[in-house]
């Protein structure tokens, strides 16, 4: 075989995507060496760690990229793994010539951030938070989430990463960078990660952190960890106004904030006040979601379970001379929405045609494309 085919080689395995980076192979230096011989292809690549998850997906697309070459009747793969300069070299590249552990979002950032807040427990928001993560997702945006409710972490679990024994994968460690794990097309990260389980059924203990711990676990997480490029970050927050949410207006001033309440008068009186903190720190509150709506029975009629208009009274008392608080969402009752996240598996990708899950569609829909508040950032241009 010729040169040529060498090069075609080259070009096939250096395109394979590496699974948690985002980027392809050639990009990351992982490809090491390419030689052809009659049918033959050597292949040499570097994984970045030793027993890094993602080497069996990895030499798999490798395997198949190089055998799709035409001429290429066998493939042997040699696979190693990165020493620590080379690493350190791919570190500071993937941080872009940013120094470790700094704000990947400040006002800088073109990232947009999204804060998900509730006034009190129950109405559903993490739930709407992981939808609305997926849905965004699958229209081709890069997503992170963030599961800022540290106390009642729940993410994981409904995003299909925790084993039927409740353990969550760990986060892949890449000297100082943690990879967060993937779910659906959604970086994650929770306290959940770094929880250890027992020998038997139960948890070790519970998170009973207070103020200084939790503000220096959300600052890692958004800090530390490495989520690369993203169109949109969004927290889930925990209920209430407490140290969480001054801690995230503090490092994410310029973040949108989006209120989930439930229609009854219970949750949507508290939910304005989560609102109010929110724009206390400055934020901007871009919206409001109703969850648990009227329920859409057989025979054309609807049972209002958690009676009505709590969604709209939570706009209006939000609204005023900031400008006015739209209604984003009013998602129905839903026995699937419910199912889909005891069974991890969201109900935008495993019941889209619930009434459900075209309510968080048309929510995602309306938040890909609504402008952008520039308040405060820096525009990559300067007059002359």
């Amino acid at each position: 075989m010729t040169g040529a085919s060498a090069d075609a080689v080259r070009r096939a395995v250096g395109a394979v995507m590496d699974p948690e980076l985002r980027r392809p192979l050639d990009e990351l230096d992982m490809l090491d060496d390419v030689a052809v011989e009659g049918g033959r292809a050597h292949v040499t690549i570097s994984l970045t760690i030793v027993g890094c998850p993602a080497a069996e997906r990895i030499t798999a697309d490798v395997r198949a990229a190089a055998a799709s070459v035409p001429g290429i009747d066998e493939v042997a793969l040699e696979v190693g793994v990165m020493a620590p300069d080379r690493r350190r070299a791919l570190t500071e590249r993937l941080r872009g010539g940013k120094a470790a552990r700094v704000m990947q979002f400040g006002p800088e950032s073109l990232t947009r951030v999204i804060a998900v807040t509730s006034g009190k427990g129950g109405v559903g928001k993490s739930t709407v938070t992981a939808n609305l993560a997926v849905a965004l997702a699958a229209r081709g945006l890069a997503v992170g989430l963030v599961d800022a409710d540290v106390h009642g972490f729940s993410i994981p679990g409904l995003l299909g990463l925790a084993a039927p024994d409740g353990s969550v994968p760990q986060p892949t460690r890449i000297d100082d960078l943690m990879l967060p794990p993937v779910a659906h097309g959604v970086k994650v990260i929770s306290i959940g990660m770094f929880l250890r389980r027992s020998a038997g059924d139960e948890p070790v203990g519970a998170v009973a952190w207070r103020g200084p711990m939790l503000h220096r676990t959300v600052q890692q997480f958004l800090t530390d960890v490495y989520f690369g490029d993203l169109d949109v970050l969004l927290l889930d927050m925990p209920p209430g106004t407490g140290d969480v949410a001054i801690s995230v207006g503090q490092l994410l001033p310029h973040a949108d904030v989006i209120v989930v309440t439930t229609p009854q008068a219970a949750a949507s009186d508290v939910a304005v006040r989560s609102g109010l903190v929110a724009r206390q720190t400055g934020q901007r509150v871009v919206g409001v979601v109703e969850n648990m709506a009227g329920l859409p029975m057989p025979d054309g009629t609807v049972l209002e379970l958690f009676g009505a208009g709590g969604g709209a009274a939570v706009a209006a008392a939000l609204s005023g001379p900031e400008g006015d608080v739209p209604l984003l969402a009013s998602i129905p009752l839903s026995p699937g929405l419910r199912e889909g996240g005891d069974a991890g598996i969201p109900v935008v990708v495993g019941q889209p045609d619930d009434p459900a899950a075209r309510a968080i569609e048309n929510l995602a829909a309306a938040l890909a494309t609504a402008p952008r508040g520039l308040s405060g950032r820096a525009l990559p241009f300067r007059p002359r």
